[in-house]
């Protein structure tokens, strides 16, 4: 029996080997360790030719980028991790080092308090810290004198496309946005982290508390976790936070504050494309029939990929990623008429 997503969204043939179709394994193998050597090795021209960038971003902000410029004048790409995660995320290296040899100028940003970043803002690190992100994009900007193209994983899917919903008021010059796996309705994530497979939550408990500590020990005077030590569960954990170091006096304002569903996207104006799958464990899939569907929003939907997997091979380019270079080397399309989005066979 079709579930109610796949009655209204077409779902495409991608069909990994039968040994790669375990929604949590696609999930995992995103950033399994093993994996790590033969993408660093391939990635070694992108690391070799990259330079750190200290983006200002306003308000006293700074974010870290680094840059790898793959001929002069290539077009700009922005490519942004999830959370916890960061520009050395796998995933990361993987897609900017086919964006790289095929000459785009690639800036793999690390959002506050990832990476190796804890020291360059006093601020914890929260998912509503939407005008730094799009500050570090006008920086880009500055520095290229060309429209960005956006990639985005998981977390960073949702800040781009939330960027690009408000690009007009935030003075960016956006050529197209794809968001894989984005989260969508941060409350049904939450949700779907303490109902599903327990290892994800101990997984973003247990990276989240290395960042924290990190924030604590360069800012020991801002922060004394010693009270929140113990708490491991995720909604509680981010409940205290918001609460102690945010300027969000409820976790449900928190959650609504960086949500893409409803009117959010109702905005947007630049060609963007969501690659998502409705086997996600983590990404609840019934949330794509609450987004806004503007016409220059896709939405790419597989039956399976998990969160941020879409493996049909353990080495080389995922299918998501060689989608996303082809999505990002095409003459970019715009919608012909406005009203209602559409959604695609891929």
């Amino acid at each position: 029996m079709p579930t109610p997503v796949e009655q209204q969204v077409p779902v495409d043939d991608f069909q990994p080997p039968w040994w790669l179709r375990n929604r949590h394994l696609q999930s995992m193998l995103a950033s399994v360790a093993l994996r790590r050597g033969p993408i660093v090795r391939r990635a070694q021209p992108l690391l070799a030719a990259q330079h750190e960038l200290l983006l200002d971003c306003g308000d006293e902000v700074r974010l870290q980028c680094w840059r790898s410029s793959g001929s002069p004048g290539g077009p700009p790409v922005v490519v942004l991790h999830g959370w916890e995660g960061s520009a050395e995320s796998l995933y990361v290296l993987s897609l900017s080092q086919q964006l790289y040899e095929r000459g785009f100028d690639v800036f793999r940003l690390n959002l506050r308090d990832h990476g190796e970043t804890h020291h360059l803002n006093a601020g914890l690190f929260h998912s509503c810290r939407l005008a730094e992100v799009c500050g570090a994009l006008r920086a880009v900007q500055r520095l290229t004198g060309q429209p960005l193209r956006l990639v985005g994983f998981s977390l960073g899917g949702n800040f781009l496309l939330r960027a690009a919903a408000q690009a007009r008021s935030a003075r960016l010059d956006l050529q197209s946005v794809v968001a894989v796996s984005p989260v969508l309705d941060p409350h049904e994530t939450l949700r779907a982290l303490e109902e599903g497979f327990t290892g994800y939550a101990r997984y973003f408990a247990r990276k989240w508390w290395r960042s924290l500590s990190k924030k604590e020990a360069v800012w020991p005077h801002q922060y004394d976790l010693r009270e929140l030590r113990g708490i491991n569960n995720l909604r509680r954990l981010t409940d205290e936070l918001i609460r102690r170091y945010t300027e969000f006096e409820t976790l449900d304002e928190y959650l609504l504050g960086y949500s893409i569903t409803g009117e959010r996207l109702a905005t947007l104006e630049t060609t963007s494309l969501v690659i998502t799958s409705l086997d996600d464990p983590i990404i609840p899939a019934q949330d794509l029939r609450h987004l806004a569907r503007p016409a220059w929003l896709r939405v790419a939907v597989t039956s399976r990929g998990g969160h941020c997997g879409f493996l049909d091979r353990l080495t080389g380019p995922t299918w998501a990623e060689r989608r996303i270079v082809a999505e990002l080397t095409a003459t970019p399309a715009r919608p012909a008429t406005a009203g209602t989005g559409t959604e695609e066979l891929t």
